[in-house]
């Protein structure tokens, strides 16, 4: 536990050092987020690949991108959880008695999320690499991609974790988080939008992910990304603002 008299940024230091050590424990959550992105990308390369027409590109190359943004969903989830269960168990009340705040306790849990989701990230890239994925990016390129992927799975961990805050279990924290890990299902993650029903291109051209997918895709394979990776970035910057101001207030109200 961090120490009354500490600086806000030593105890945010403790609290991260906490939550990397609950994701040790916590094996079995890690596994899953670790697996279960693999598993679905050759699940959709082996099982549906042949049956989806996407030009010139080799499906793994066009669905790499999508598994990789449905990574930060499932690694984010887990944050909801974490939250949830320090509400539960009485940890945040003892954090309270220390005059620890918002922004540190939460920051903890994000950067855990954060560190889950780049080693998932790696894996379903290695993976990829085995199975015929074969990026062109430039180095710029690939610094680009690391950076809005950043940014996104820096946003939804802090939406993950205000739904952490809102929730009173552990088990609801994970259905609320499902939003999280269902937006690339209807977006360009899976298959191209103009293969969708009319009715739900609305939707998936001008959803948070979709901006993403096509900026990571494009820089990965170095071709034209027009402004899609601003649209990606103004994304990011909004959910990100919106759940740091969110969770402030919940965690007064939760805690008072």
């Amino acid at each position: 536990m961090p120490d009354a008299t500490a600086s806000p940024l030593t105890t945010a230091t403790v609290l991260v050092g906490r939550g990397l050590l609950l994701s040790r424990r916590n094996l079995d959550a890690v596994i899953s987020a670790l697996v279960l992105p693999v598993m679905l990308m050759l699940v959709f390369v082996y099982f549906f690949g042949g049956a989806i027409d996407t030009g010139d590109t080799r499906y793994v190359t066009y669905v790499v991108p999508g598994v990789i943004v449905l990574c930060a969903g499932f690694g984010a989830a887990a944050t909801a959880v974490t939250v949830s269960d320090d509400m539960q168990r009485g940890t945040v009340d003892r954090l309270r008695t220390l005059d620890v705040g918002a922004v540190p306790f939460l920051t903890g849990h994000v950067v855990a999320a954060v560190a889950r989701n780049l080693l998932a990230t790696g894996l379903v890239l290695g993976v990829a690499l085995l199975i015929g994925f074969r990026p062109a990016a430039t180095a710029g390129g690939w610094l680009a991609a690391a950076g809005l992927l950043l940014a996104y799975i820096t946003a939804v961990s802090w939406l993950s974790a205000a739904a952490g805050l809102v929730t009173r279990s552990p088990e609801a924290a994970g259905a609320v988080t499902f939003l999280m890990m269902f937006l690339p299902y209807p977006s360009s993650a899976f298959v191209p939008i103009d293969t969708m029903p009319g009715w739900l291109h609305g939707f998936a051209e001008h959803q948070p992910v979709t901006p993403l997918i096509e900026s990571l895709r494009g820089l990965l394979l170095d071709r034209p990304v027009g402004d899609a990776p601003w649209t990606a970035l103004a994304w990011c910057a909004g959910l990100l603002l919106l759940a740091v101001a969110a969770s402030g207030t919940l965690f007064r109200l939760r805690t008072r």
